[in-house]
């Protein structure tokens, strides 16, 4: 049981990291973007909710594309499972709200970040 839970963290952080590196990636680029919004009167909470939810929209699709490949995958590795079953919600439930938790942990340093951009340096780094 200790072997799993490692696996488990070490999973879930993989997934946090990617999540993370990801969205830092798309906030870098958005850079100009955001200090626009700032320029035209954006509130620092409308910049953080659009973050929050530009990375929660692409775990969502990642999420909905796991659970269908999850399922399929245990419905074909029936044979190698004892007492557990291969519909099992419980844990597709747990697991899909354990790793939504990790994404939007990971999704609020970039937006924290984005939050602090500075329109006038945003606007004149290109």
């Amino acid at each position: 049981m200790l072997i799993l839970r490692r696996f488990f963290i070490f999973g879930a952080l993989l997934a946090a990291i990617g999540v993370y590196g990801v969205l830092s990636f798309s906030i870098a680029r958005r850079t100009r973007e955001m200090g626009i919004r700032f320029a035209l009167g954006a509130k620092v909470s409308q910049i953080f909710l659009l973050v929050i939810r530009d990375g929660m929209v692409l775990v969502g699709a990642g999420m909905a594309i796991g659970i269908s490949a999850g399922v399929v995958a245990a419905r074909s590795l029936a044979t190698f499972l004892y007492g557990v079953s291969t519909s099992d919600a419980a844990t597709f439930v747990v697991s899909t709200l354990v790793l939504l938790l990790v994404a939007l942990v990971a999704c609020v340093i970039p937006a924290k970040r984005a939050m602090g951009v500075d329109p006038i340096t945003a606007l004149r780094c290109e």
